[in-house]
């Protein structure tokens, strides 16, 4: 892991320099690593469990296999965590930092409230969600980092689930567009050259990958090639961003040639927001 690690911090630092216009945020992901890995070094015992004999039914039934919205688990430790990035974005950020802070500090702000709605296809879990995080319209900008320490909190608990199953979740024939280990949509993915141009879609929640068709919408299951297309910016051509026209949702991919080498999706995640505006833009979401 700690290869792994050191090998994100450069690509951070390259891109700090290609993109100078994303350095803050790119410093920030970059703590967030060191944080997630000394996370990992002092957990005791996993918060998530899975018993192996319900994996074949949980896959076969599009179930992923931690329900976090319907189970109840001790949620202290990535609270703690929660709370630790942030001070992050406080020592980072301090000018954009206290504005959210706003939010956090609040007393309706309910964290472990918003992680479970977050999880929940319920409707109305979801506008309690909205509601929690829009307490103050001025914020509403800032809020895209708030968004990332809720979905950081839980990653490191949720990475050891991944690294664990995700060898029995691969066999299992998973072809749904959001994630098996967590049920999380995706926001980017990758294409393996060195695998026929295969696709693979990113679950920044746990870090799992798995491989989804390339002709399909992960979010609606559409399959019409007439209404699925792409688009990418010139000179950028390894990242581009799926598009839906029926449904209107998109996700970025980053097209790794014969001979790349694994890429940190994290990272390219942050490296590639113009895309994200640029899809905004055009009318996804």
């Amino acid at each position: 892991m700690a290869g792994t690690l050191r090998k994100s911090l450069k690509t951070i630092e390259d891109y700090k320099v290609s993109i100078p216009h994303y350095t803050d945020l790119l410093d920030i992901l970059g703590e967030i690593l060191i944080l997630r890995e000394e996370y990992r070094k002092n957990m005791t015992s996993p918060i998530f469990s899975v018993e192996d004999k319900l994996i074949p039914g949980k896959m076969e039934g599009g179930l992923p296999l931690i329900d976090l919205a319907g189970q109840k688990y001790d949620l202290t430790h990535p609270k703690e965590y929660f709370y630790s990035l942030i001070a992050i974005a406080e020592k980072r950020m301090p000018a954009e930092a206290h504005k959210f802070l706003d939010i956090i500090k609040d007393e309706k702000f309910d964290w472990e409230k918003i992680i479970r709605a977050s999880f929940s296809p319920n409707p109305a879990e979801d506008e309690i969600l909205d509601k929690e995080e829009n307490m103050s319209g001025e914020n509403d900008e800032h809020l895209d980092l708030v968004d990332l320490f809720i979905e950081e909190s839980l990653r490191p608990e949720l990475e050891v689930i991944a690294e664990q199953y995700g060898a029995a979740v691969e066999k299992s024939g998973w072809t749904e567009g959001y994630c098996p280990i967590c049920g999380k949509e995706p926001k980017i993915g990758e294409i393996r050259e060195s695998e026929d141009g295969r696709r693979y879609l990113f679950c920044h929640q746990c870090g799992h990958k798995w491989h989804f068709r390339r002709i399909k919408c992960p979010f609606c299951g559409n399959e019409e090639q007439h209404s699925l297309a792409y688009f990418a910016v010139e000179g950028e051509e390894s990242h581009r961003v799926d598009v839906c026209n029926k449904c209107r949702r998109y996700i970025k991919i980053v097209e790794l040639s014969k001979s790349s080498e694994e890429v940190n999706l994290d990272v390219e995640d942050i490296a590639t927001l113009h895309l994200d505006m640029l899809a905004y833009e055009e009318g996804y979401n």
